[in-house]
């Protein structure tokens, strides 16, 4: 449940997230980086220990199956990954496994991960790669505030690291009030604003999850020719709206799936929506068909009792604060 308590130390103080909607697979083995380079979308072959990388992980056909964030430890790859689908993507990465000298494990019971974010996380922030006995400390900048990312026992890591009394005190935050940073930050969450059906350039996530300049990997075909003979134009894309719905933040939302029409025609659906205690205003992530994307673009989304008007906005909604 929202927490405006949690969302102001996210926002000017301290919050730590336990991340229970986030698994962790392990990647060992010597070839565990080459291997890993031909199926994501991204450059891991230069990720260095203490750092990590968003990627993608594709069909053939360009469809994404998960994203992911690879995160490079002294021995291992980590790959954070969305909870639900942690146990089938070990499976199915195992299955490609052939003779090459990796091993993946689902390490998501042994190895948890929290977010601590806010301005006082900036601070503190190591200035060099903070490894720990197989855990790891990483800065982390998505959802538009200063944070750090901890994968493995969380007072172990930041004791290793000299930050458990740098730090202070950090307010539990759920990850509902989270989502609501995360809307502001216009950053997509796979299985609610992606899917498999999704391609990366659609959701508007290429320029951080995608390698332009590395070699092969699944589906780089289908995103070389839209990015290269279509000047890459798709279908539809994931755009920002700002919702006129009357009411504060007790008023009812629409629902994800809520379809969004100009006029007579229907043009996409609601993907996110969230009150926003910075803006004072009601906005959402959905995908709109590719005539409609620029900000500004007037719009209506189709709630039960009639159309409110909306606004295609600029993303992120709230500018960065790092």
């Amino acid at each position: 449940m929202f927490s405006a308590q949690g969302y102001d130390a996210l926002r000017h103080g301290l919050a730590s997230v336990r991340r229970s909607d986030r698994g962790v697979l392990r990647l060992a083995g010597a070839d565990r980086a080459t291997w890993l380079q031909g199926l994501i979308t991204n450059d891991v072959l230069s990720l260095p220990p203490g750092h990590r990388v968003y990627s993608a992980y594709l069909t053939p056909q360009g469809r994404m199956i998960t994203d992911l964030w690879v995160v490079a430890t002294d021995d291992a790859l980590l790959l954070d990954v969305p909870a639900p689908l942690a146990a089938s993507l070990a499976a199915r990465l195992d299955g490609l496994i052939f003779a090459e000298d990796a091993q993946v494990t689902d390490v998501s019971a042994e190895m948890t991960c929290v977010h601590l974010l806010g301005p006082v996380a900036g601070v503190a922030a190591p200035s060099t790669p903070a490894l720990a006995g197989g855990g790891v400390l990483v800065p982390d900048h998505q959802y538009g505030v200063p944070g750090l990312v901890a994968y493995g026992a969380l007072d172990a890591v930041l004791a290793e690291n000299g930050l458990n009394g740098e730090l202070g005190p950090a307010l539990e935050v759920d990850l509902d009030t989270l989502d609501v940073l995360r809307i502001e930050a216009g950053v997509p969450r796979f299985l609610v604003d992606m899917t498999e059906e999704t391609i990366p350039l659609e959701a508007g996530i290429e320029d951080r999850a995608i390698s332009f300049s590395k070699g092969c990997y699944v589906g780089q075909e289908v995103i070389v020719r839209v990015t290269t003979r279509g000047g890459g134009r798709v279908a539809r894309r994931l755009v920002g709206l700002r919702l006129d719905l009357p009411g504060g933040a007790m008023t009812a939302v629409p629902a994800a799936k809520t379809p969004i029409h100009s006029g007579d025609r229907a043009i996409g659906f609601i993907t996110s929506v969230t009150w926003s205690p910075t803006l004072t205003a009601h906005i959402a992530l959905g995908y709109v068909h590719r005539d409609f994307v620029d900000p500004g673009t007037a719009v209506q989304v189709a709630m039960a009792e009639g159309r409110v008007p909306a606004v295609v906005a600029t993303l992120p909604f709230v500018s960065p604060a790092l």
